[in-house]
This record gives structure tokens, C-alpha cells and sequence, in this order.
């Protein structure tokens, strides 16, 4: 088994972390991999904060199927490629684990649960031309979520905050988060500022990270002439549509919203400003990646067809990409360059994580209840860290539910 976690004797916290690299369970079955990950894609509200959050507790503290070391670094990997980012890492987990067909498992289990749900939704919008009303769900889910987030945060950040420059890579990335600085800049500057730092007094060279990602980073981009003069309602244009932005689109899930706001309202016409945004709240309270929104899309544009494709017209690119970078990222951690730019990275990536939940607890944490909510779910997390979370979002609805009904 390969060797996940650096030679560092200051690394303490992975040493003693059950799911250091010597304690990694045995690979599971593709069987396996379904299970998990479509519970996962049943449970993971939230956005991908959140959706990275549950695949950490599932895969590296219940499971421990990889180290967090190794996580972090796909994480990483999946920023830095366009496409859906917990997706991308699902995808990533699942290769890890099983190869392509392990790949393709995981990713798609982890899809299809919302995939379906946003389908059936679609179809009672089209029908009644409403959205059924939720809010008692999202009132007890999201400060779930948010301790969910926290806790994770909390792992994740020993791994990934280790020294000064990673910790004060990690803090800028989340002050400037707040200047609305673009995502993909701030992971791709405190990978080089890490890497500059750590290597100062290094006169070694490497290959730079940059040779090996940008063949791949720039792969998509030639689609994005695709479906530039396409106009007919047919699945074909849905497909075309959706492979276009799932090929170019970097940063969050919610950068998908202004993709769609150009392509399908301004540029088309097939969609109403109403229709994106209920789109949007259709992808707000349901599991799974957000990117799910282009199957209540494409189900307006052309059906039942147009469901299907545009889900796999939006998922492709990341099942094409993940498998081509995927075996650079070991090699990455041979180069102290390399090795640092990701240290990097790993840290921007804390610093977004941390920037998200603030962002969404100001909008969670309304009153009393739901910061009780939260609360008490980070303690039962911080003390019992093999909890299963599905059971901790099924209790915050319930909870939710009885509040509103009792108001």
C-alpha cells in the first residue's frame, strides 16, 4: 500500500490520528463504494463545503479508507480542474479505491440520488408550476450542516495548517475571500507563495506543478464554442449546453448559477428569470452536488431526455478529467515544489472551507434554536467523531419540522 502521509516528525496529529496510513482498512468492493456514496449523495445538504465535510467523517474517520493527507490532496487536485468539486473528489476516492470502474461507481452513485429527487420535483413544477414548501427542512438541516463543517474544519485544519506558512497562507486566503477575490487565484497564489517560502533555501529543481496541470487545465476549453449557435429545444442542445459549462466552469457550485443565467435566459431564451430562480431553490434544499440543478433545467427545456442529458451533459467533463490527473497526484508529493505548492493549496482550501461557513451560518443560525442545534451537533461530532451525520440531518428535520409546526 502506498506510502499516504509525509516524512515529518513534527507531524504528530497524523501519527496518532486513526486514519494515519498504517491503519487504513483494507480497499472495498465496488458494491461497497455504491453504498456509501449513494447514501452520501442522499444526506449531503448543504453545498460542497458541506459535501466534503461528510465525505471526510464517511471515508478517512469511519472508514478510514484513505489517510487525511491524501484527501486534502485530491481536494486540492479537484480545485484546481473545472467541474464540480465534491463530485470531482468522489470520483477521485473511487479511483483511489477501484480503479476506472471504481471511478465511475462512486461518482455515480453519489449523483444519482439527487439526480432523482430533482427529477420528480421537476416534474411537479412542470405540472402544478410551483415548488412543494420546504423551509421547515432547511430550518433544522442547516445548522446541522454548519457543525458538520466545523468539525471537519477543525480535522482538516491539523492536517493542513502544520507551520507559519501554511497558517498564514490560510488566513489570507480567508480574509481575501471576503474582497471577492476570485477562488482559483487564491488557491493557485498560496500554492506558489507556500512553495516560494518552504523552498527558499532549497537549490533543488523539479518539474513545476504548472507543466503537469495546465495540459489539463486548458483540455476543456476548446468546448466552449460548443452549443455557441444552438437554439432549438431538443436534448442534444441541453447536452451540448451543459457539457460547455461543465467544461469551463471553476470555483463553487454557485458559479454555475451565472453560467446558467447567460446561457439559458439571456442567450436562449428557454428559461425565465422565475425558472432560474426556482431552479436555484430547488437546489438549495435537496442532497447532493448542486450541479444537479441541470436536471430540473433540463427537464424544462426537453423532458424527460433533456433530464437525462443534461446530467450527463454537466458530469462529463469531470469523469474524462479525474482519471487523466489522478495519477500525477503521488508524484506531486515526490518534488519539495511541487509538495509545497500543494501545502499550499491544501491551506487555501482551509481558509475557503472556514470563509463558507461563515457565510452560510449567518444565514443558518437565525435564533436561539438553531444555534442550540448547532451546537449540540458539533458536541456530539467533537465527542463521538464515528457518528453517522445522515442521522444528525434527519434529527435536525424533524426538529426543524416540530418548531415551525408549534410556531
Amino acid at each position: 500500500m502506498p506510502e499516504y502521509t509525509k516524512k515529518d516528525p513534527d507531524s504528530e496529529s497524523l501519527s496518532a490520528d486513526p486514519a494515519s496510513v498504517n491503519q487504513l482498512t483494507t480497499k472495498p468492493r465496488l458494491w461497497e463504494l455504491a453504498v456509501v456514496f449513494s447514501k452520501l449523495g442522499a444526506i449531503a445538504f448543504g453545498g460542497p463545503a458541506a459535501h466534503v465535510a461528510q465525505i471526510e467523517l464517511e471515508i478517512v474517520q469511519r472508514r478510514r479508507w484513505l489517510s487525511r493527507e491524501k484527501l486534502l490532496d485530491l481536494l486540492s487536485i479537484s480545485n484546481l480542474i473545472p467541474g464540480p468539486n465534491s463530485t470531482e473528489l468522489v470520483i477521485h476516492v473511487g479511483l483511489e479505491q477501484a480503479g476506472l470502474l471504481g471511478a465511475i461507481v462512486a461518482g455515480t452513485s453519489f449523483i444519482v440520488p439527487a439526480m432523482l429527487l430533482v427529477w420528480g420535483l421537476a416534474f411537479i413544477y412542470v405540472k402544478y408550476q410551483t415548488i412543494p414548501a420546504v423551509g421547515w427542512l432547511l430550518y433544522g438541516v442547516k445548522p446541522v450542516i454548519i457543525a458538520i463543517i466545523a468539525q471537519v474544519l477543525w480535522k482538516l485544519g491539523r492536517s493542513a495548517l502544520k507551520n507559519i506558512p501554511n497558517w498564514s497562507a490560510g488566513i489570507l486566503v480567508l480574509v481575501l475571500y471576503f474582497f471577492k477575490i476570485n477562488e482559483i487565484a487564491l488557491m493557485l497564489g498560496a500554492g506558489i507563495i507556500v512553495s516560494l517560502v518552504s523552498n527558499l533555501l532549497s537549490s533543488k529543481n523539479s518539474k513545476s506543478l504548472s507543466v503537469v496541470l495546465v495540459p489539463f487545465s486548458l483540455f476543456p476549453f476548446p468546448l466552449a464554442t460548443i452549443a455557441a449557435e444552438i437554439h432549438p429545444k431538443t436534448w442534444t442542445a441541453v447536452f451540448l449546453s451543459f457539457l460547455k459549462i461543465g467544461s469551463v466552469l471553476y470555483g463553487s457550485g454557485y458559479v454555475l448559477l451565472a453560467f446558467v443565467q447567460q446561457e439559458f435566459v439571456d442567450r436562449t431564451n428557454w428559461l425565465t428569470s422565475q425558472q432560474l430562480l426556482d431552479a436555484v431553490a430547488i437546489g438549495q434544499f435537496t442532497p447532493g452536488p448542486l450541479f444537479t440543478t441541470a436536471t430540473f433545467i433540463g427537464y424544462l427545456v426537453a423532458g424527460n431526455l433533456g433530464a437525462i442529458a443534461g446530467t450527463i451533459g454537466i458530469f462529463l467533463p469531470a469523469f474524462i478529467l479525474v482519471p487523466l490527473i489522478n495519477p500525477f497526484v503521488s508524484k506531486l508529493r515526490e518534488s519539495s515544489w511541487t509538495g509545497g505548492f500543494l501545502d499550499g493549496v491544501n491551506a487555501a482550501s482551509i481558509g475557503l472551507m472556514a470563509a463558507v461557513a461563515w457565510e452560510l451560518g449567518r444565514g443558518a443560525l437565525i435564533d436561539i434554536w438553531t444555534i442550540i442545534i448547532a451546537i449540540t451537533s458539533l458536541v456530539i461530532l467533537l465527542k463521538f467523531p464515528k457518528t453517522n451525520s445522515a442521522w444528525l440531518v434527519i434529527a435536525g428535520a424533524a426538529i426543524g419540522w416540530l418548531l415551525i409546526f408549534n410556531q
